[in-house]
């Protein structure tokens, strides 16, 4: 059986191949109430961690549950050491992701709506996802989990670019030959995406992707949950963290089931009933939309308050769950015109985009690209300053199988480098690194042969030298889009690896 999976910060869904359809997995909660996703929560039960509707079954027996750990991933330090707190347990990031995939895994197997044909089946390959935005660490992460949970993963594919698959796939009528580009945009639980697609026939290729790490739905419950404290007279600090957590839930299911008609939401602050005016609520949320449209704005010329959307463009796509708040396509409406189209199913447009790219017989093809940019800070003048060197842009096309390498090669002008390399999602006009800045690896790298032979060279001073040995630094960028640096002397075959798995564990 062929699967996408979509890795969500509230609701992990899965979509699966079945002779040209594309449907949701259910899974039942303890009352039996089957649902179309798999919750995305980790508690505590005992010595023992619980995943999906049992961690929310354990949590209504008194457990403690962490909700959207995924958000996590964003920080641009996570890495393996990284840890959650479950109930006073410090769980490793990695051992948290492994966990929850397993849980997934075995509820698929055990207790879905595919679990008999699952059973009956030579196995299940699966197409992951993971934000356009995000950073090597947050991709190694998400991959090597599922990895370990038994998963054969065929593809890891950027979020909105399994959702214009789906776009073409329903709304293909829209596409014409005027009309050959799609702004997909996903706004999940815990973070936003933008990517410009261009399609032609079912080949996809991304113009571009830009995303803001930290917004999403959560942050929606946030302003609704601080209204609701506002109207019952209290500040945060007045609640329990149990008491803050069941208000976040309330918050969540009353936003979940607003329709455009809803003018009142009723919440429940710790035992105390209150009633937040939806256009009160609606006015406190709008400038996290307005957030998103700026974001995204880079995308497309012509994207701002006095143009309409560029002609061709055949529409904005809205996927993602938290682009069923009423508020988001009114105002993408109110701003863009009739051309915002909404996903008839927004929670699971990635996931059902991800099982077309599992299809083998659909044909659609993709051409992703990296969507953020790499590059090193390197010593110049004698260690007295530190230059940026971008080395690959957020245009770099990711190849579809193999790797791209890249390499260059120099006469080192020190006795020793020193090379810090980052991710980042922009660069300033003068070619300084900005926006979200992750660190990638740093390297020590002896050019001197007598400092080669030391186990250490991090102290030496770092001062210019005639005729330095050549040098040859490698990138290879995988179809996943992590990179790995290699970095070599030519003339005493030194070299130096840095992989995410070892500059992230070290």
């Amino acid at each position: 059986m062929r699967l996408g999976i979509d890795f969500g910060t509230t609701r992990t869904i899965v979509a699966y191949v079945d002779r040209g359809n594309y449907p949701v997995v259910g899974f039942p909660d303890r009352d039996g109430d089957v649902h179309e996703y798999f919750p995305s929560v980790v508690a505590r039960r005992g010595d023992a961690l619980v995943w999906g509707f049992d961690a929310l079954a354990a949590a209504e027996d008194g457990a403690p549950l962490v909700r959207s750990f995924k958000r996590t991933l964003g920080s641009p330090t996570v890495n393996s050491r990284t840890t959650v707190d479950v109930g006073g347990l410090e769980v490793p990031v990695p051992d948290l992701l492994a966990g929850f995939f397993t849980g997934l895994r075995q509820a698929l197997a055990t207790d879905s709506t595919i679990a008999d044909d699952l059973a009956g089946s030579d196995g299940a390959t699966a197409i992951v996802a993971v934000p356009a935005h995000a950073h090597g660490a947050q991709r190694f992460l998400t991959l090597d989990a599922f990895k370990r949970a038994g998963f054969e993963v065929e593809a890891m594919i950027n979020e909105p670019s399994a959702a214009g698959f789906e776009y073409t796939h329903r709304q293909g009528r829209t596409l014409t030959s005027r009309r050959t580009r799609v702004l997909v945009y996903d706004l999940g639980g815990g973070t936003f995406d933008a990517s410009l697609v261009k399609v032609d026939g079912v080949s996809h290729e991304i113009l571009g992707s830009l995303g803001l790490n930290r917004l999403g739905g959560d942050d929606f419950d946030e302003v609704l949950a601080a209204q609701a404290l506002t109207m019952a007279g209290l500040g945060g600090d007045s609640l329990t963290a149990e008491q803050h957590r069941e208000l976040l839930d309330d918050a969540r299911d009353a936003k979940e089931h607003l329709s455009p008609q809803t003018r009142r939401i009723p919440l429940d602050v710790a035992g105390q009933q209150v009633t937040v005016p939806t256009a009160d609520f609606y006015r406190s949320a709008a400038p996290l939309v307005d957030a998103t449209i700026d974001a995204m704005a880079p995308l497309v010329s012509g994207l701002d308050e006095a143009a309409a959307l560029a002609g061709d463009i055949a529409g904005i796509y809205l996927v993602g769950g938290a682009s069923g708040l009423p508020l988001v396509p009114r105002m993408l409406r109110e701003r863009f015109g009739r051309r915002v189209h909404r996903s008839p199913y927004p929670a699971a447009s990635t996931a059902i985009g991800l099982a077309i790219a599992a299809d083998r017989d659909a044909g659609y093809s993709l051409t992703d690209r990296l969507s953020r940019g790499f590059g090193v800070f390197r010593e110049g003048d004698a260690g007295e300053t530190v230059r940026f060197d971008p080395i690959v842009d957020a245009e770099q096309v990711l190849p579809h199988e193999g790797a791209t390498v890249i390499t260059r090669r120099y006469r080192a002008a020190h006795n020793v480098g020193w090379y810090r390399f980052v991710e980042y999602t922009a660069v300033d006009p003068s070619g300084e690194p900005r926006g979200d800045i992750a660190p990638f690896a740093e390297v020590v790298f002896p050019f001197d042969p007598q400092l080669q032979r030391r186990p250490e060279v991090g102290g030496v001073a770092v001062v210019r030298r005639e005729n330095g040995p050549w040098v040859e630094e490698q990138y290879v960028i995988d179809p996943h889009g992590i990179v790995e640096v290699r970095i070599t002397d030519l003339d005493t075959g030194y070299s130096q690896n840095r992989a995410l798995t070892l500059a992230r564990a070290a």
